[in-house]
């Protein structure tokens, strides 16, 4: 009798769900939104800086926006007594109750900006008071409206949201100011939310009363669009300079203005990260809404120690914003000093944004030679939106001011 030799059935290729190598290197592994996000690059710098500091190497640093100084005793305090209370469990998405009724007091005293508590919520920081605002305010067809230079993590988010952003250049030479007929041009009817950033990071532009008032009757003609204000820095201003509230200049239009604010530069609370976003009550909810579905609660016993800060005397950060005058104009000062660059002088924050056109190098080249041959980092300011400039932070002690400054001052001699 014959044998017939039935064909082997061929074994099925593994799918990349199946194969953890194949899976991992499928180019559908991560969603559209993740491929297109760009990491934060000041951090990246930053973290750079501080690998090759820990590798022996003789880094200055200027990069980071964070504040050298100790977190004021009291408030440390007052977070050691509140973990001590036993404030260490699950608190209200929305923030302690307490903190929300003292945010709205400082806002409605200090900022001229009539505010409740349940107008208030209270996040991981400032970054995460903006990133909430942009996923209940925008979405695919919206528009951002962005002044450019910015800082570099609002387009970012505005992505995220499905938005896509328009940019409002400005320049050195009109003191990277937003224009009103700037503004008024790019307005258009998928315009959903303006960006105010004053003082600002990267340039340390201080926008002033009258500027206000003119963005005010700008926006009082287009009806869909909000406005957020990022008053991070509100207290580190330049002598001669004022900060001013949008929503206390144009109270009329308060119904559509959103504050964001934190304790990370003014009390020197970085690591900390607590926030707030305050503004229309629907909104507010709606962004409270979504905090309890992703993050909940800030650290309990963290939101104690910014309930001291934000009640306490306002001594610590006008001690700190007046150390912060020297070392801004120490930067400055150096900065204008040396050949082949023009400089802004900043109003208010803590940076510098110095043009660097003249070497003929983009900010990154600049930034990575910097790095690679004298040791110091700063920042290119193509990050920014602007790529003639580099951004170099005072928030660093003036012997490692003086120290950064004579570095770029041998790179730029030896070009």
């Amino acid at each position: 009798m014959e044998t017939t030799l039935m064909p082997r059935a061929k074994k099925p290729a593994p799918s990349p769900m199946q194969d953890p190598e194949m899976w991992a290197a499928s180019p559908n592994l991560l969603s559209s939104r993740a491929r297109a996000l760009e990491p934060s690059l000041t951090l990246e710098i930053a973290a750079k800086a501080k690998q090759l500091r820990a590798d022996g190497r003789d880094i200055c640093s200027l990069s980071a926006g964070e504040p050298d100084f100790d977190t004021p005793a009291f408030i440390r305090t007052a977070a050691a007594e509140a973990l001590e209370r036993g404030h260490t469990r699950y608190g209200p998405a929305a923030g302690e109750p307490a903190l929300r009724a003292a945010i709205a007091h400082k806002l409605s005293t200090e900022n001229g900006v009539p505010t409740e508590a349940a107008q208030v919520l209270v996040t991981n920081g400032g970054k995460q008071a903006l990133f909430n605002l942009f996923q209940v305010l925008l979405e695919p067809g919206d528009e951002l409206l962005l002044p450019s230079p910015y800082w570099l993590s609002y387009p970012e988010m505005a992505r995220l949201a499905g938005a896509a952003v328009r940019f409002i250049p400005s320049d050195a030479s009109a003191g990277f100011r937003l224009q009103a007929d700037a503004l008024e041009a790019a307005i258009s009817p998928a315009s959903r939310l303006l960006v105010l950033n004053s003082p600002s990071n990267p340039t340390g532009m201080v926008l002033s009363r009258p500027e206000l008032e003119a963005i005010a009757a700008v926006l009082r003609r287009h009806p869909q669009v909000a406005v957020v204000c990022d008053e991070i820095y509100e207290f580190l201003l330049a002598p001669g300079h004022k900060h001013h509230s949008f929503a206390a200049l144009a109270p009329d239009l308060a119904h559509r203005v959103f504050i964001v604010n934190g304790l990370a530069k003014g009390w020197a609370m970085t690591g900390w990260r607590v926030g707030w976003l305050a503004g229309h009550g629907t909104v507010i909810q709606a962004a409270i809404a979504l905090q309890s579905q992703t993050t909940s609660n800030v650290c309990s016993f963290a939101q104690f120690g910014a309930l001291a800060a934000i009640n306490g005397t306002r001594d610590c950060v006008h001690a700190m914003a007046e150390q912060f005058n020297g070392r801004r104009q120490l930067l400055s000062d150096g900065l204008r000093s040396l050949p082949g660059l023009t400089l802004m002088p900043p109003e208010g924050a803590f940076y510098a944004f110095p043009d660097i056109s003249s070497t003929g190098l983009d900010s990154m080249t600049l930034c990575n030679r910097l790095l690679d041959e004298v040791g110091l980092a700063v920042v290119p300011g193509v990050a920014f939106g602007d790529d003639r400039c580099i951004r170099l932070s005072c928030a660093a002690g003036p012997a490692t001011i003086e120290d950064g400054l004579n570095r770029l001052r041998r790179f730029l001699q030896s070009l």
